[in-house]
């Protein structure tokens, strides 16, 4: 891999300054939703909700795990919101969104880790918007498969779950999650029902190595996975994991082109992708 240490001019975030971003910014305010485009300082906020598509964050914005790139903030959660189902499905037929991804903090506090809401949520969405297709980006559960169930029987058309980085890295940037353990359950998640797209991803320039990149690509494959999304990591805060490098566009398309040849369905592969980035083209 090229290295380069300053910010490149390629790393550039159009402003938000259009109506169905301001429509959708009230909206997400006024029922005190959250959004991961929100507490992830996603850099792709603009693009997306100027298209009216959101990544909505369940379960609070408070997560249990204390990995060491995520922007969101790490303590004790708040009590559940037992209307946040309603709520979110409410705000989803507002906007009239025909793809919705949904995500959430871990709830390693909640003795069902929060998959009674998980279940709700999908449920109320489908309740209230005919023909919708949705997107589930689960933690991993702790690996418990019963818990895993309950979110394939509600059978969301893409279940995606992040690698976020390669084996010899995740214990430095994933202190509570596995690497194996991850690819256990993408690979759990197809096998139990083939119908339903598998997703993960990984960010790049964390000090993976091209050769890391490419085996982690072959365990995905292994695992049975789908759909893959690379994309630049950018630091949240100064008390986050360092920038070790920025990749370069033409090695982002190297790599996509790579992972397409492998067998995956779609490559998302880009500076600026993020895990849900065109997900509304991964169900077609």
């Amino acid at each position: 891999m090229n290295i380069l240490f300053k910010k490149p001019k390629w790393i550039k975030v159009k402003l938000p300054m259009n109506k169905n971003y301001y429509k959708l910014q009230k909206l997400v305010s006024l029922h005190k939703l959250n959004t991961i485009c929100q507490s992830g300082s996603c850099p792709n906020i603009g693009e997306c909700w100027e298209k009216g598509v959101a990544t909505f964050m369940i379960l609070g914005n408070i997560c249990t795990r204390s990995c060491r790139f995520c922007g969101v903030k790490t303590g004790r959660p708040e009590k559940v919101d037992w209307e946040e189902p309603k709520k979110v499905a409410k705000s989803i037929k507002i906007l009239n969104i025909k793809h919705a991804v949904l995500t959430s903090v871990n709830r390693d506090d909640l003795k069902d880790m929060g998959s009674s809401i998980w279940v709700q949520t999908i449920q109320e969405i489908r309740y209230l918007n005919s023909n919708i297709t949705i997107e589930a980006l689960i933690p991993d559960f702790k690996g418990e498969k019963k818990i895993i169930d309950k979110i394939i029987d509600v059978q969301p058309e893409v279940i995606s779950h992040n690698l976020e980085t390669v084996f010899r890295l995740t214990k430095e940037i994933r202190i509570q999650a596995k690497y194996n353990r991850s690819l256990e359950v993408l690979q759990y998640i197809k096998e139990k029902n083939h119908k339903i797209r598998t997703k993960t991803g990984i960010m790049l320039g964390l000090g993976e190595t091209k050769e890391e990149i490419i085996e982690t690509m072959k365990d995905m494959i292994k695992s049975k996975v789908d759909i893959l999304t690379m994309g630049q990591y950018l630091r949240p805060s100064l008390k986050h994991y360092p920038i070790r490098f920025f990749v370069l566009p033409e090695q982002f398309k190297e790599l996509k082109e790579i992972g397409l040849k492998m067998g995956f369905k779609y490559v998302e592969s880009g500076p600026l992708v993020r895990s849900s980035y065109h997900a509304e083209k991964h169900v077609k």
